[in-house]
């Protein structure tokens, strides 16, 4: 099947994912649209270059992740910062993973996890994995995927989103103990 037609398909199939992970890091429906569509834009313009060794899941995504950060960088020289969400709502739902000492509450307590290498090269692992990442609070999310997925830097994400730097290491531990928690109830101990 040719580039453009596993292109056509997966855009068919897979267009709202795309759009809805754009929106999660830019907070503006429209310009995720408008991210999307560039990079379904530069793929098929760039549909020559595809080699073939990676899905083009995985290359489209891969597209994405470069828009969503050159539009980031972008409005960050642009447009000045408005009054963030409070930090609050990052706080619901954590403090009862551990005890008043600071130690893991006994119900909470990690288990063991099966192989894990076994678990990432299953697809289901990685469905699992996105509903875990939309349990999480907005924020935290949003500063999770711009960490790991996006790869900003934490200064970055700070500058981005006008939060001191102890912050923002803060929610990333959060974001990852709640990810931890999640994908041990609902994968690792199935």
């Amino acid at each position: 099947m040719a580039i453009a037609e596993q292109l056509q398909e997966f855009c068919g199939e897979r267009r709202r994912d795309l759009v809805r992970f754009a929106n999660l890091q830019l907070r503006d429906e429209a310009l995720a649209e408008d991210v999307v569509q560039e990079t379904l834009l530069a793929a098929l313009q760039g549909s020559d270059a595809f080699s073939g060794r990676a899905s083009v899941k995985t290359w489209l995504y891969s597209i994405l992740k470069h828009k969503i950060v050159d539009t980031l960088r972008s409005r960050r020289r642009e447009v000045p910062l408005s009054g963030m969400s409070n930090a609050d709502d990052e706080d619901e739902g954590f403090e009862t993973l551990f005890d008043r000492r600071g130690f893991w509450a006994t119900e909470h307590k990690p288990h063991r996890w099966a192989d894990p290498e076994d678990s990432l090269e299953q697809q289901q692992f990685w469905q699992v994995f996105e509903l875990c990442l939309d349990r999480l609070p907005a924020r935290t999310a949003r500063v999770f995927m711009m960490r790991e997925l996006l790869g900003l830097e934490t200064a970055e994400i700070c500058q981005e989103l006008a939060m001191a730097m102890t912050n923002c290491w803060v929610i990333l531990h959060r974001a990852r103990m709640g990810l931890r928690l999640c994908l041990e109830e609902t994968w690792f101990t199935r």
